[in-house]
């Protein structure tokens, strides 16, 4: 019987080990397979959402349709939000694939799938190929990598030119390779380009702080700092030297003051200014990789370390490596400078995932098993989620399904009114017309079409119920519909939303007192 069972495991144990050989033949290639998998899988059927997603694409498609490719506009009104490079993005996307849900989170996908290959080849790097392929597949299986290779927003384009940016000054540092400080300035350089001037700043804070750690500051004086400074304006200035030299200090004051300084000093989302925000964040972002930091803590004995400097007053801290010491000061400054700023959201420190990855990768490398078998777990569940769960969620946060009715009965003398709940941008990104905002449901101008924007949606146009979403057309009224546009004063909406205000907008058609109606 123990014979049986001792050859049941040898020939298990070979399994695996063969398992692996194939695995390490092609490291890359599997991480690449996978990505692309997870990262495109539905996306076509993924319609765009409000709040946030809408924003970029409608901004993308007025921008196309203007032919003006530096001045993001939104409801024929520039803002300044974001820079230029997502939408050269979305942009490129709609002239190669058409405007659809494929082509809006194609480049988010796209660069999915190239975080991975770089968070693998830095780690194969630094320690060996079996660690980079586990840091990869960690990475790729959290929530938050998952959900942000298919979000249509800035910041997986912001991870890839950030961690780039980084990788790139280690290498040059800790190898001796002069030349790679260039590509560490034309990355931050596309950062800058891609989030505004946080990804110059953090990025060179990082490296300041670690070179302080290393009590090597005369290294400054060997990062080609000049010659790097003026590639990294070369990049940089292709956009904001136009802007600057078409919209003068409007773009300064709107971009700069109230996008990045205001924000970092006035919060846009009160309820989550809270000191433990960012840890939430990193328990959910991380799973289900968090369940397994007991097992960090075991290997580790950091128990009986905790125990033994209490008992001796005095914290012994282990010898660290440069590179050890490189990746928390990379983890550490993101995670402590946007906790200390003002306005907090849940993706402003996802560049940190890399080096954090990196450590799960180090201490589940002897679990290799239990890693395999649970990427291959939680890759089903989100080939299955997404396909299941998160497609009906989109379409519930979104108008798409307003926007298919409103192309069917709105035409050129139809204005189009929504009431109710959040503005829906999506409506007007689906249905190509202009949506007016509506603060008043007793009175509708005429010949017009009101959607609700905060009612459960129904594929019957007829209905006028407080539980479905209105339509209603050809009703008379003496009032005046409101056209949302971008506002110069900040008003602290958040998620990246343009500040709506409301400018008057008046059909030309007689008009006459509406009768009483109550919905």
């Amino acid at each position: 019987m123990y014979e049986f069972r001792a050859k049941q495991e040898d020939v298990a144990l070979s399994v695996w080990q063969r398992l692996w050989q194939k695995i390490m033949a092609s490291p890359a290639a599997i991480l690449l397979v996978l990505a692309a998998i997870l990262c495109f899988v539905a996306n076509h059927l993924l319609v765009v959402t409000d709040p946030v997603e809408s924003n970029y694409v409608l901004t993308a498609k007025e921008m196309l349709a203007s032919g003006d490719y530096f001045s993001p506009r939104i409801f024929g009104d520039y803002w300044y939000d974001k820079p230029i490079f997502f939408y050269w993005e979305l942009i490129a996307a709609f002239k190669l694939f058409g405007i659809s849900n494929f082509s809006a989170r194609f480049f988010p996908a796209l660069f999915g799938m190239a975080g991975i290959l770089l968070a693998y080849g830095f780690t194969a790097r630094l320690y060996d190929k079996k660690t980079g392929f586990l840091t990869g597949l960690i990475l790729l299986t959290t929530v938050e990598y998952f959900y942000l290779s298919k979000a249509i927003i800035t910041d997986m384009t912001l991870f890839v030119f950030y961690s780039a940016c980084l990788m790139a000054f280690y290498i040059a540092y800790s190898e001796g390779k002069p030349r790679w400080y260039y590509l560490a300035y034309a990355f931050a350089g596309l950062a800058v380009l891609t989030k505004g001037p946080i990804g110059f700043f953090q990025p060179g804070l990082i490296i300041l702080l670690f070179l302080v750690w290393r009590r090597d500051l005369k290294a400054l004086l060997h990062i080609k700092l000049f010659s790097g400074l003026i590639l990294f304006l070369a990049i940089t200035l292709i956009w904001y030297g136009p802007m600057y030299a078409m919209h003068g200090s409007d773009f300064v004051s709107q971009f700069i003051g109230v996008h990045n300084v205001l924000r970092a000093t006035v919060s846009e989302h009160p309820q989550f200014n809270v000191w433990y925000y960012y840890s939430a964040i990193f328990l959910a972002g991380f799973i289900p990789w968090v369940f397994t930091l007991p097992l960090a803590w075991r290997d580790y004995g950091l128990t009986r370390k905790i125990a033994a400097a209490w008992r001796e007053k005095r914290l012994r801290l282990p010898a660290l490596s440069m590179k050890t010491q490189f990746l928390i000061v990379w983890a550490a400054t993101i995670f402590v400078t946007y906790q200390l700023m003002a306005t907090k959201y849940m993706t402003y420190t996802f560049p940190y995932m890399i080096p954090l990855a990196i450590g799960f990768a180090s201490y589940l490398k002897k679990y290799d098993r239990l890693v395999l078998n649970m990427a291959g777990i939680v890759l089903a569940i989100y080939v299955a989620a997404t396909c299941t769960v998160i497609v009906p969620q989109c379409q519930q946060a979104s108008a798409y399904d307003a926007a298919q009715v409103v192309s069917g009965l709105a035409d050129n003398e139809t204005a189009v009114v929504t009431y109710g709940g959040r503005y829906p941008v999506s409506l007007t990104y689906y249905s190509n017309h202009p949506a007016y905002r509506w603060n008043r449901l007793m009175t509708l101008p005429i010949n017009c079409l009101a959607v609700s924007a905060g009612m459960p949606r129904t594929s019957c146009p007829s209905w006028l119920s407080k539980t479905c979403r209105t339509i209603l057309k050809s009703w008379p009224s003496s009032a005046t519909a409101m056209k949302p546009t971008s506002s110069r004063k900040y008003r602290g909406t958040g998620n990246g939303a343009p500040r709506k205000a409301f400018g008057p907008y008046t059909k030309k058609k007689p008009i006459c007192s509406p009768p009483e109606m109550a919905l």
